[in-house]
């Protein structure tokens, strides 16, 4: 969407874009664990998945293996993406747009909370920690979905 946006200094107008800002969030599910939930530090508080935004230049993919890194300490393989989550209240800071993936840890016992999260853990899916922000719970159950046979994943483009 564009808005005409006047200067404070010279008083001109101009058109400025107002789009949403891209984001990345990874189901990361390990069998008999469970999916990473981590404590977020900053507000919103509560539970989430762990993810971040997508810097500029850079792949979608590439973000959230980065992101899983910063967060959870652990090296993520990316085996599908799950969707693509746009809603506009999604996060109440701004408008988000979060793609979203599915992946499995390198290594399960690597775990270990970091950049903006408090903490990070395994939890069931029948188990999950509360309150889940931003509109998790609603991705958490299409993920359940996936699992049950009733949601594909679709490809992801390879790491360049």
């Amino acid at each position: 969407m564009q808005k005409s946006v006047t200067c404070p200094h010279c008083k001109r107008s101009f058109k400025q874009f107002a789009n949403p800002v891209p984001t990345t969030d990874v189901v990361i599910h390990y069998h008999g664990r469970g999916v990473v939930i981590i404590r977020r530090a900053n507000p919103p508080l509560g539970y989430a998945l762990p993810g971040g935004f997508i810097e500029e230049g850079e792949q979608a993919e590439a973000a959230a293996v980065r992101e899983m890194r910063e967060e959870t300490g652990l090296d993520v393989e990316l085996t599908g993406l799950l969707g693509v989550y746009s809603r506009p209240g999604r996060d109440p800071r701004q408008h988000t747009m979060s793609v979203v993936f599915v992946g499995s840890p390198r290594d399960p016992d690597a775990i270990k909370a970091g950049d903006d999260a408090a903490e990070a853990a395994y939890y069931q899916l029948d188990a999950l920690p509360s309150p889940l922000v931003f509109d998790h719970a609603a991705i958490l159950e299409d993920f359940r979905r996936h699992l049950e046979g009733a949601r594909p994943l679709a490809p992801i483009e390879p790491l360049r």
